[in-house]
């Protein structure tokens, strides 16, 4: 069983145009990214897939691996489908997606996400989350917020405060969704058939497509947060978490 990790990168992000390639302590942001991908001792083969040449280009440029697709998918996953069609990944192959505004993220996040699935063979899908320790982020809707049973099993993922405390009495811990996922490769194909689904639409999730369609998808708690680039302001927050961990 082999490991792929799939970065998907657009060059039209909504927020932040240009983020994949933008500069980030000297390097463009997506070469952060498969550079620790590439760290894990897991991983058996790191891939950009893009729709984009001039990320195409940046990755040529670093030695980087990429393959263009669609410019018409709907999410990452979907796009995560598409490379994984094109690269002829065998059936029983693992792929991690990584999102390309990820360039904090632990290399040991990998081991992490794909656990379950080596342990569970019945197991289709699994991602990561977060115990929120900032209060700020429990009502962010930028925050995705992620509620899971007593077998990890997600039961819901959500931009609103989720689960809502009646009254505001009593306290609750709450988890936040990183965009990091683990997939048996023949799922990826299931996933990308099926329509988009009414709650994926309107949270703007691709994850709920899966639990929409009766997909379980396997939560687990990370002690590593991962800080997304959404806008240019967090290109600053991330060379400062680089700065500390290179004084460490």
């Amino acid at each position: 069983m082999r490991v792929t990790v799939v970065i998907p990168a657009r060059y039209e992000s909504t927020r932040f145009i240009g983020k994949a390639t933008t500069l980030i302590a000297g390097k463009p942001m997506i070469r952060h990214v498969y550079e620790r991908a590439a760290r894990s001792p897991l991983v058996d083969r790191v891939v950009l897939a893009t729709d984009d040449e001039r990320i195409l280009e940046v990755a040529s440029d670093f030695g980087g691996e990429a393959i263009m697709t669609s410019s018409n998918v709907r999410c990452g996953t979907d796009r995560v489908a598409e490379a994984a069609d094109k690269l002829g990944l065998p059936e029983e192959d693992l792929v991690v997606n990584i999102q390309g505004d990820q360039p904090c993220f632990n290399p040991v996040q990998i081991a992490e996400v794909t656990a379950p699935l080596v342990t569970d063979p019945e197991l289709p899908m699994s991602t990561l989350i977060y115990r929120i320790t900032d209060p700020s982020e429990i009502d962010d809707p930028n925050i995705v917020k992620t509620v899971f049973d007593r077998r990890g099993r997600a039961l819901y993922f959500s931009r609103a405060t989720i689960p809502h405390v009646r009254g505001g009495e009593g306290r609750i811990p709450y988890y936040k969704h990183h965009g990091i996922y683990g997939y048996r490769r023949h799922f990826l194909r299931t996933f990308a058939q099926w329509p988009t689904s009414a709650m994926e639409e309107a949270e703007k999730l691709e994850q709920l497509r899966a639990l929409d369609y009766g997909a379980p998808i396997q939560v687990v708690i990370t002690a590593f947060d991962s800080m997304e680039v959404d806008t240019p302001r967090d290109v600053a927050k991330v060379e400062e978490v680089f700065r500390n961990e290179a004084a460490l």
